[in-house]
């Protein structure tokens, strides 16, 4: 018995570690882009620095300048702490930083007020919910009275 344990033991470990993604060794090294050097290894001039300004105020211009708030923890939404992006550049799969919470949870936030969701709030899952609570009851009826 002792020795079929020991096996047991010894197959779980080895599952367990074995369907596991394999850990990085190292960062790979951080490269300089080709346009912040130009040939000689200075820095951007001041006309390259005035012409990235323009450009990051004309894609700013096309994101909400507000700030967009988690409803579930309140969290309110950081650009430099989520690389730079705008909130709506990021994906279907972005998840609240604080509180693991959906991106469709997130809500405008204008002075002190708080819109809704993105989602619509929470009568969608409210109304599937409770229309689930009725299928199951009468279900149960219908299967208590036929069966």
């Amino acid at each position: 018995m002792k020795f079929l344990t020991t096996l047991l033991l010894v197959v779980m470990a080895s599952l367990s570690t074995a369907f596991q993604a394999p850990m990085p060794t190292s960062r790979a090294p951080v490269m300089a882009s080709p346009t912040a050097l130009n040939v000689f290894g200075n820095k951007k001039s001041a006309a390259a620095k005035e012409a990235a300004k323009a450009a990051e105020a004309e894609l700013a211009a096309q994101f909400w300048q507000g700030e967009w708030v988690c409803k579930d923890c309140g969290y309110i939404y950081n650009r430099a702490e989520c690389a730079g992006m705008f909130f709506e550049e990021q994906g279907p799969g972005f998840r609240c930083p604080q509180c693991s919470g959906p991106r469709r949870r997130y809500a405008k936030k204008v002075g002190d007020r708080v819109g809704t969701t993105l989602d619509g709030g929470d009568a969608p899952i409210l109304i599937f919910s409770f229309g689930g609570v009725i299928a199951t009851i009468a279900f149960g009826i219908w299967a208590v009275e036929n069966l």
